[in-house]
């Protein structure tokens, strides 16, 4: 464990807030609720595993106490954006979608 950095003292809620392009999974207001290290399902509305993954190195730091804003994610220290790694047309068929992670005391 790291010294200092209690991963139960933050819920974590991740928000989506655009979608570039057509996202087959996500639509704008869809969350995921984590308390580490947990996702609660009753607070999660669906999960990306493309997506997820892409912002799972966030979202543990964050939870660990992290300051977004150290981070280079957002201008505050509880809160960050991120976005998933599909580029969306003309690459893709899918979309990039935008999320924000926000910690909760």
């Amino acid at each position: 464990a790291l010294v200092g950095y209690n991963c139960s003292k933050y819920k974590i809620v991740i928000k989506v807030i655009k979608i570039y392009g057509k996202c087959p999974v996500y639509k704008v207001g869809d969350k995921m609720t984590i308390i580490m290290p947990e996702l609660i399902l009753t607070e999660t509305d669906k999960v990306c595993v493309h997506a997820f993954l892409a912002m799972q190195t966030f979202v543990q730091a964050l939870a660990r106490g992290a300051s977004a804003k150290l981070l280079g994610i957002g201008r505050t220290d509880d809160e960050g954006f991120v976005q998933c790694p599909d580029p969306g047309p003309p690459y893709t068929n899918g979309g990039r979608v935008v999320f924000k992670i926000k910690r909760i005391k």
